[in-house]
């Protein structure tokens, strides 16, 4: 059976299909390097470098001649604008909308036309996308001539998770269309583990030859020299992955994430971004300590690929981002398997390798040295907002920010503030003055001594800017408390002062809050004194400079 293929990437859709023995007749993507991947790993294959809308809007005899009849169609319309981790899911639809029609629109030219071949679509994309791709288009919604209407739920269109396909990755995917009922072969109980993946490849930095068996495909066997992408480290500075640690496991309201990787769970959604300080970072751990990010290999056998398929791109980020944008060739392979079934087709019971197009320059990460980070010092008027760190109680969190200041002219103000966070609709945020009576009176006298002895380490307002705006290194070598060594300390005297059954005890507060958790009412005092510190130092210095 002949497979057409849009928006395909570097051919993680069709890869299912090769395996099934399938034939790929034709494929199209924009972007140069997948393009340029496909035709390599894809000899044969007509392999267009062109914008599925334009050939989508193409007249009809101009069509016909390019986009050949196949008896499937599959395609991948680029998902950013439905992802939930772009702006929180907020992000301008209308550009994906635009692109998902294209290709429908393209289905529909094939499906309707006389003396139609097409059997089997399936189209592919986040699972976001299902609340804006509607069930039915009629052919004046895809700004096309006739009376059809085209189903986009005929079959077993639903949520999948490739997980329970065979792919070790908890990575869910919309899949709609006109295709038959795929056929899970793993339980979540018996999907396959990120720790699965990494045992299989071993060491990136391992000496010496040894075969490789494909956790994937056990048919597969290969030297570890011949497996690209695989052999080198690309360690994190400090600074990257505890600022990373941070946002996963001490953000707001949000859920924790596992810091490192766990590596008892299939891996996580590989994202098309590799980075380093964010809450989406995989970080791995690296020696004790020490934290890496995963090579282009492993990500890639965590998405399912053969670990001889080659990834072109001249930099890790480019093939980062050809892995990460890609369908799980174990998906796609249950697609393309039920559509064999379907129709009667035997499919290949091994393996098929993949032989690679030599005239195409593969440039192999393997040997690459990636230099450790040096951190930087922040823009003047860099911006803070955090929170004593993992302190959050009944979704109650003090703040310290300088939000409110003036950018502008340089004039820094920092505040305190009480967040409360349950969700977009729940959160709110308040700020006001907390008195010594709204204190347990055994903490009181502790707690003014830690104000006093800490104030000779406190800096004016401006002053406190140009520390955080420093490097780690250069606060650190210096003694100098920005806001994050602050907030640390503030954390280390609540922990000394309070114990933890007496914590979450209830307490009145004479605000529109009517009563707080106990250590939450002393973080935010401590942590508002001290700020009315800094403005008084800042005061002194202002009036000082007016006698100049």
């Amino acid at each position: 059976m002949r497979v057409a293929d849009f928006f395909c990437g570097g051919g993680g859709f069709s890869e299912g299909f090769r395996q099934a023995g399938f034939r790929i007749v034709f494929a199209v993507d924009k972007w140069k390097p997948a393009v340029t991947t496909y035709k390599a790993n894809k000899p044969g294959v007509n392999v267009l470098l062109d914008d599925v809308i334009r050939i989508s809007n193409l007249d009809d005899e101009e069509f016909e001649r390019l986009v050949p009849d196949s008896e499937v169609i599959i395609g991948s319309p680029p998902c950013q604008a439905f992802s939930q981790s772009n702006k929180s899911g907020n992000a301008d639809k209308t550009l994906g909308i635009q692109l998902i029609e294209a290709y429908l629109r393209i289905v529909a030219r094939k499906k309707f036309k006389h003396n139609s071949i097409l059997k089997y679509w399936v189209l592919e994309n986040v699972p976001n996308s299902q609340n804006y791709i509607k069930e039915k288009y009629t052919a004046q919604d895809l700004g096309l001539e006739g009376d059809f209407i085209l189903c986009t739920r005929c079959r077993a269109a639903g949520i999948y998770n490739a997980k329970n396909f065979g792919a070790p990755t908890n990575r869910k995917r919309f899949l709609c269309g006109d295709f038959p009922a795929l056929e899970e072969t793993h339980t979540d109980d018996e999907a396959v583990k990120l720790k699965a993946v990494l045992n299989s490849l071993g060491d990136p930095l391992a000496k010496g030859e040894f075969e490789i068996t494909d956790v994937n495909y056990p048919d597969l066997i290969l030297s570890n020299h011949q497996v690209s992408d695989l052999r080198y480290i690309h360690e994190l500075a400090p600074f990257e992955w505890k600022t990373a640690k941070r946002l996963k496991q001490d953000k707001g309201y949000m859920g924790k994430m596992s810091f490192p990787e766990n590596e008892n769970n299939p891996a996580r959604t590989v994202m098309a971004t590799m980075s380093a300080s964010s809450r989406e970072a995989m970080i791995l751990r690296y020696k004790k300590d020490r934290y890496r990010l995963p090579t282009v290999r492993e990500t890639a056998s965590m998405m399912s690929f053969p670990i001889d398929y080659r990834f072109y791109g001249s930099t890790k980020g480019i093939k980062h981002t050809l892995v990460g944008n890609a369908v799980p060739p174990k998906l796609s392979y249950a697609v393309a398997k039920a559509i064999a079934k379907a129709s009667k087709v035997r499919i290949p019971k091994m393996y098929i390798p993949i032989q690679h197009d030599p005239m195409i320059e593969f440039v192999d990460l393997n040997g690459t040295i990636i230099p450790i980070k040096t951190e930087k010092p922040r823009r003047d008027v860099a911006k803070f907002k955090y929170h004593i760190p993992y302190l959050i109680l009944n979704a109650y969190r003090v703040e310290l920010t300088n939000y409110h200041s003036n950018f502008k002219d340089k004039n820094f103000q920092w505040d305190v503030e009480l967040h409360y966070s349950q969700g977009k609709k729940k959160a709110a945020v308040y700020k006001f003055d907390v008195t010594k009576d709204m204190i347990d009176e055994k903490f009181r006298k502790p707690i003014e001594e830690y104000i006093n002895n800490m104030e000779k380490q406190l800096f004016s307002f401006n002053d406190f800017q140009k520390v955080y705006c420093k490097t780690t290194e250069q606060r650190k070598a210096s003694g100098e408390l920005g806001p994050y060594e602050l907030l640390d300390d503030v954390r280390g005297f609540i922990d000394q002062l309070i114990i933890p059954t007496e914590r979450e005890a209830m307490r009145p507060v004479d605000n529109e809050v009517t009563e707080l958790p106990n250590v939450i009412i002393v973080g935010y005092y401590l942590l508002q004194q001290l700020v009315k510190r800094m403005g008084e130092k800042a005061n002194g210095c202002d009036n000082k400079e007016e006698k100049a």
